[in-house]
């Protein structure tokens, strides 16, 4: 099986069905996938669905493939704060999500002109070597970008005297 890394991994698969029941909901029945790793390097875990005729080989594949998108949106609340905003109304929180979404749209934008006449700077730290930059990388590039180009719009105002009253 291809893991995150895209290595091939040997993984031990198990499957069945069961119902799922929660107290005053109807019960549903659910395909469930057991995953273990024979070199113990990962915790077992059960994968669950409501397609029954699910293979479990798919299951895994697409919990593999969701990694990307789960990071994305990690780093989207963390960075951009989308899904933290404190709004006391739903019409606020409408008019901000989209708000933030766009300025992601806008940095993504931003770091795609900005490659084009440099190498993408992948940060990296002693305790976590990364081959690929991620959104965190991304938004540093632009911002490191945007204070460069605007140096003289983010000086300090000038000091003055206050005449004597």
């Amino acid at each position: 099986m291809h893991w995150y890394s895209g290595a091939l991994r040997a993984i031990e698969l198990t499957t069945g069905t069961a119902v799922w029941y929660h107290t005053g909901l109807p019960p549903v029945p659910i395909r469930w996938v057991l995953l273990r790793d024979p070199a113990g390097q990962f915790e077992t875990q059960a994968l669950l669905s409501t397609d029954l005729d699910l293979d479990a080989q798919q299951a895994v594949v697409w919990f593999v493939l969701r990694w990307q998108v789960a990071v994305t949106f990690q780093q989207a609340r963390a960075h951009l704060g989308i899904e933290t905003q404190r709004q006391w109304s739903d019409l606020a929180i409408l008019r901000t999500t989209p708000a933030l979404f766009g300025r992601y749209s806008v940095v993504t934008l931003m770091a795609k002109r900005i490659l084009t006449q440099q190498a993408y700077p992948v940060r990296r730290a002693a305790w976590y070597a990364k081959e690929l930059p991620t959104f965190t990388d991304t938004l540093a590039l632009v911002r490191r970008e945007l204070w460069q180009a605007g140096a003289g719009l983010f000086a300090t105002s000038e000091p003055t005297t206050v005449p004597p009253q």
